[in-house]
């Protein structure tokens, strides 16, 4: 026998669950309802290595099998990220009258629509590490930026995490997105619209917002936030969701360490955004930001930032 209650406590906690599912509005006694978190690992594992099979597949694997692991890999991701779709799926549609055969057609349509878009995720990807390798000195080659730079770790999963979100499946994605936040300490909603080219320097701390647009050619360095400046609420003083409430950072800007923009601001083409300032404006094209700039502006005197 147990030195502990264990049957008391067990009868607590079921009674906690079934009072949280009644005021969830869960069905009593239902299939499970959510995605699995060690699945999704598994198949952004598997999804990674059949886009770069040779570097981040497995040690064993020579260049005659290539595509034999990359079909057989990707096939058993997508066969796995249904499964997961249709967790997702029942969980969101959990109060209409649909039947496991729609919601299997449904993940499947949305799942196959994301596969299809796998080779433009990897030739999006080979801009990123490109734009890695380019703009830092450090690097000694691009297999070095793919696999150690956190900045490439945390672009792959949002390449894949983006068009999960943008197929309906945003669970899903938000699961992968927090897979590369808790691996690089940079903080990406897959929502977040990113162009080609996309560089984040050291990376850490770096946070993007669900409605940001980034364009071409960007660089972020460490501790950068792309944030919302406030919140609407609605009648009943909750937040609004999905609103235009991020910045938008065209072509060729670069944004150093520990700058915070908020709002939905416009850093124009080929702006620069100097470390440590705090803008809520928009940037013109080709202007430079910096604190001493920020301070004449608005004639504040010196350490009023």
């Amino acid at each position: 026998m147990s030195a502990f209650p264990i049957e008391e406590i067990v009868s607590s906690l079921r009674q906690v669950r079934n009072d949280w599912r009644h005021a969830q509005q869960r069905v009593a006694g239902g299939e499970r309802q959510l995605p699995s978190r060690s699945v999704v690992n598994e198949v952004v594992e598997d999804l990674v290595g059949a886009l770069f099979p040779m570097r981040l597949g497995p040690s064993h694997l020579r260049e005659e099998g290539e595509d034999f692991y990359v079909a057989h890999t990707i096939d058993q991701a997508l066969r796995q990220l249904q499964d997961q779709a249709v967790q997702e799926l029942r969980h969101v549609r959990r109060l209409d009258a649909i039947s496991p055969a729609e919601l299997q057609a449904d993940a499947q349509q949305r799942v196959r629509e994301f596969a299809l878009q796998l080779p433009a995720i990897r030739a999006l990807l080979d801009t990123d590490v490109m734009a890695a390798y380019q703009g830092d000195p450090a690097a000694q080659s691009v297999d070095e930026v793919l696999l150690c730079y956190p900045g490439v770790t945390a672009m792959i999963h949002h390449r894949i995490a983006h068009p999960l979100y943008r197929l309906g499946l945003p669970l899903l994605a938000r699961m992968v997105a927090e897979r590369a936040h808790a691996q690089t300490g940079i903080d990406i909603h897959p929502g977040a619209t990113i162009g080609a080219g996309f560089f984040m320097d050291h990376g850490t701390g770096i946070v993007i917002g669900e409605t940001a647009v980034i364009g071409q050619r960007v660089r972020l360095y460490q501790q950068v936030t792309l944030g919302a400046k406030r919140f609407p609420t609605d009648e009943n003083g909750h937040p609004q969701k999905g609103l235009p409430r991020h910045p938008i950072v065209e072509d060729d800007v670069v944004v150093y360490a520990g700058a915070t923009i908020l709002g939905r601001v416009t850093i124009g083409k080929g702006a620069t955004v100097g470390g440590n300032v705090w803008v809520t404006d928009d940037v013109a094209p080709g202007a430079a930001v910096t604190q001493a700039s920020l301070q004449k502006n608005r004639g504040a005197r010196p350490g009023d930032c």
